[in-house]
């Protein structure tokens, strides 16, 4: 069992190493830079089912780290959640496969709102309809699951969060964003305290 388990760890390691590194990365950033702290827009993003949890933590995290960020459920946005986009916001979808029926709808909805709207992507497969959908593709590398069965989102999940966490830490380096700053937004927790330390 041990060596089964060492396996699956070198497996997530490898699939995080073969991620592309293009441009595309920086490309990401700057546009989020030029539309949230340029512009006075936010960041959305959606994705749906273990997808959208990962959508979840990217856009906290953005948010603790200076760049206004909302998660938008790709379904609830359907009912009348989709008001929560404006003029200057900036669409960050997941998606896997890129071929998820609620994001590709989303992004059909979001256009119909706000026509202008730039929309960043984290998938699997950059030519897909949410690719052909995307003004920046960040592709994850397209690795197999570790899941027995190739079905479980366990790799794909993981390198879509290693990407998200490029996305925060480049744009925190671009917008400059310090000690201090992090601590008017922890204000309690471990974390509060030690960004309160000099």
């Amino acid at each position: 069992m041990k060596n089964d388990i060492k396996d699956l760890i070198q497996k997530e390691i490898t699939a995080i190493s073969n991620i592309p590194v293009t441009p595309s990365f920086m490309d990401a950033v700057d546009k989020i830079c030029e539309r949230v702290h340029g512009l006075g827009g936010k960041l959305v993003t959606s994705g749906m089912g273990k997808a959208g949890q990962i959508a979840l933590n990217i856009s906290t995290t953005f948010s603790s780290t200076g760049t206004p960020s909302v998660y938008l459920h790709p379904s609830e946005a359907q009912h009348g959640d989709l008001g929560i986009l404006r003029h200057n916001d900036i669409l960050l979808l997941l998606s896997n496969s890129g071929k998820t029926r609620e994001i590709l709808e989303l992004i059909m909805l979001s256009k119909n709102l706000v026509n202008n709207i730039p929309i960043i992507c984290i998938t699997g497969k950059k030519d897909s309809p949410l690719g052909e959908g995307s003004d920046i593709i960040l592709h994850t590398g397209d690795s197999e699951e570790i899941c027995p069965l190739g079905l479980t989102p366990t790799i794909s999940t993981t390198l879509m969060t290693v990407i998200g966490d490029i996305l925060v830490v480049e744009t925190m380096k671009q917008i400059k964003f310090t000690k201090k700053q992090y601590s008017k937004r922890h204000h309690s927790g471990y974390l509060g305290q030690k960004s309160k330390e000099e």
